[in-house]
């Protein structure tokens, strides 16, 4: 249930981060002709549907690597954890997100770096990129509980500079691992990380995983429960690049980051919570949607570590105390 003091606390926290100026925004945006450096938005959607949001809110921007997690949500519906962890790791890397990293057995160690993340597109069904970007289109769009599109112009940007992802590739085919041509994966792979949302539509993807794979607004299953325990899992020790166990310790929620500023975090059975805000820290992740994330989790109690009162301080806000 929104309140008022809900929406007035996230409004101050928005504004409280709002004079974080350092970092820079991703080299892509210099291609877009809507980019809007300093946009800065937040949503929340809890398990009822109910969506409270502050800021840039109407602003479209693409779920770039947050892509990551809902597309392996996907591949672990389609084909089963099994088929997948045969393909892709779920351990840290210790590198960066996009360096040419795999285990000893030829697989990439988890999903959310782009080496997996490239794979786990290979892996969805359909055989062509034209079959799978209709799979996670409707998918992604069945979650968000809205029709979703790819932003082409944000995709041509991306296939300018494709040439790393590329390498990565077709390191991948060269270990015999990537079930399809690498150029094709890729494009494909582009295009996912091209599928635009607002702040609000991720809140609802975020609330989907929260509610165990049932979108709270629509209230259809999307993703069977294990899927998301699963993917949540992998969201909690992987998700911010190599800021993931700083990111548990301070904020302790699954969350997944994306370079054009996007950032959404779950509160299982509780909510999704989205930020939006371009400048990115030196590993990646946004300087003002991380520092929104710690003052939320410390105001609103959210650590999922959290031994006294877990919650307390969002119930209160929500007027359940």
């Amino acid at each position: 249930m929104a309140t008022p003091r809900l929406r007035r606390e996230l409004e101050q926290a928005l504004e409280n981060v709002r004079h974080r100026t350092e970092g820079e925004a991703s080299s892509y945006l210099s291609d877009v002709s809507d980019e809007q450096v300093d946009a800065l938005g937040a949503a929340i959607c809890d398990t009822d549907g109910v969506v409270t949001t502050a800021g840039d809110c109407d602003h479209v921007f693409p779920l770039q690597s947050v892509s990551k997690a809902f597309a392996y949500a996907v591949t672990l519906q389609e084909i089963g954890l099994e088929e997948v962890l045969a393909h892709v790791g779920v351990e840290p890397s210790g590198d960066a997100f996009n360096q040419p990293s795999l285990r000893r057995d030829g697989r990439p160690f988890n999903p959310l770096i782009n080496a997996g993340a490239i794979l786990t597109h290979g892996l969805i069904p359909g055989g062509t990129d034209g079959a799978r970007e209709e799979l996670l289109l409707a998918t992604f769009s069945a979650l968000a509980g809205e029709e979703l599109e790819v932003d082409e112009e944000v995709y041509a940007a991306e296939a300018e500079r494709a040439d790393l992802n590329l390498s990565l590739a077709h390191l991948l085919a060269a270990e015999g691992v990537l079930p399809d041509d690498p150029r094709e994966v890729v494009r494909g792979y582009l295009r996912q990380c091209s599928i635009n949302v607002t702040a609000p539509q991720l809140a609802v993807m975020g609330a989907t995983l929260a509610g165990g794979g049932v979108n709270p607004r629509t209230g259809d299953r999307v993703l069977d429960e294990g899927v998301v325990t699963q993917t949540l899992s992998v969201m909690m020790t992987c998700g911010m690049y190599d800021a993931s166990g700083q990111w548990v310790a301070e904020v302790g929620l699954p969350a997944k980051s994306g370079v054009s500023g996007a950032l959404v975090g779950v509160v299982p059975g509780v909510m999704g919570l989205t930020a939006y805000s371009p400048r990115l820290d030196s590993q990646g992740n946004s300087v003002r949607g991380i520092q929104l994330f710690e003052e939320l989790s410390e105001q609103w109690d959210l650590h999922l570590l959290r031994h006294r009162e877990p919650l307390a301080g969002l119930r209160e806000a929500r007027g359940e105390r």
